[in-house]
């Protein structure tokens, strides 16, 4: 299975139902690369919520606005940057979300820290990731197995509400801001 067909075996609009996503919501995606989760994530939360789209990445955030044109969604702000530096806002987040990106990161502490700035008391925080067995997505020497990220995502003060699989080649770690 090749990553170029991953909407044959990852819904990203199922994973956003299936994590709590709705109408008003705001959801920060962070590493959102071309908009793979923040364009159905605006379909979802509709015109009263709110997507905000951060990528260091300015030709795949270019790609993500000229989509969201396309299919005239007018609640994606998007924002060049790394996670390590930018605070979006402050308090205003339902879900901060990173996927498939985790392990990106060069201070996983700053990056959670501005994460948690950035939501609400009780906001969740998502982090979806290839299985450190999967033979697709990064090299396995930098993925993060389940177990490590719950970890790291518990160190920084998250409270661990749910790891489940994602089958056939993911794993999601849903926590909760302590606020």
């Amino acid at each position: 299975m090749r990553l170029n067909d991953r909407r044959n075996w990852q819904n990203p609009r199922e994973i956003l139902l299936n994590i709590g996503l709705k109408p008003g919501d705001t959801f920060i995606d962070v590493g959102s690369g071309d908009g793979y989760f923040a364009i159905p994530a605006a379909k979802i939360v509709g015109e009263q919520g709110r997507i905000f789209a951060l990528d260091s990445n300015g030709e795949a955030l270019r790609r993500l606005r000229v989509m969201a044109a396309s299919e005239r969604l007018d609640n994606i702000s998007l924002k060049k940057g790394y996670a390590e530096d930018v605070v979006l806002c402050r308090g205003c987040a339902d879900f901060v979300f990173f996927g498939i990106v985790l392990h990106d990161f060069k201070d996983l502490t700053k990056v959670l820290r501005n994460a948690k700035i950035m939501l609400k008391k009780g906001g969740k925080l998502i982090n979806l990731d290839f299985t450190k067995d999967s033979n697709i997505g990064p090299p396995k020497r930098i993925k993060f197995s389940r177990e490590t990220a719950t970890r790291i995502i518990e160190r920084a003060g998250f409270n661990v509400i749910e790891v489940r699989g994602i089958e056939p080649y993911s794993y999601l770690v849903v926590a909760e801001s302590p606020g």
